[in-house]
């Protein structure tokens, strides 16, 4: 029996992170001269809210997959995030429980919850966190194709991110035979 995941979109999945990747944050003064670029948001907003371009939501949508919040946001990601940047309300990774699993094998406590979210579908997961621990578990684990794509938080999303996501979401999809043979 498919899951939910594979029943419902052809797409890959894209499993996209806030913190980081569209709330950039830690670039240094000499990285930055003049900070972050602020586009305005409500005075009782969170202030880093202002961080978000909203260019980032048509680029976003504008990939050939089905966007998942993959955040510590939740469903606040609807609420807060989306409507500044122009995304329709996404699903949410229901995080589990934490583990000593995933500390045992180094992964990034998020890992086994895509993969699982994933149900064998191919996945693009873009996070600030991400590790070759995380790459060498998923291609052990996950059936399908996965790209796990870090993002410099300093700087967030970007052109060069973009670049990537769209040629890997856009490539060939050939039938999978087995673990990748070389990590994304």
């Amino acid at each position: 029996m498919s899951s939910p995941a594979q029943r419902s979109s052809p797409l890959p999945l894209l499993f996209l992170d806030v913190d980081g990747p569209l709330i950039p944050f830690g670039a240094t003064a000499e990285e930055l001269p003049d900070g972050y670029p602020t586009y305005g948001t409500r005075i009782d907003a969170n202030p880093l809210l202002a961080r978000l371009d909203p260019a980032l939501g048509p680029s976003l949508l504008a990939l050939p997959c089905e966007l998942v919040w993959a955040t510590t946001w939740t469903a606040d990601a609807n609420a807060w995030v989306a409507p500044r940047i122009g995304l329709p309300q996404l699903p949410v990774v229901a995080w589990p429980d934490p583990s000593e699993d995933g500390e045992r094998e180094r992964i990034h406590w998020k890992t086994g919850a895509l993969v699982d979210h994933a149900a064998g579908r191919p996945f693009v997961w873009v996070d600030d966190e991400i590790s070759a621990y995380d790459r060498t578990w998923v291609a052990a684990h996950h059936p399908g194709r996965a790209l796990l794509h870090r993002v410099d938080p300093r700087f967030g999303l970007g052109p060069a991110d973009f670049a990537t996501l769209a040629a890997w979401l856009s490539g060939p999809r050939p039938p999978h035979t087995g673990p990748p043979k070389a990590l994304a």
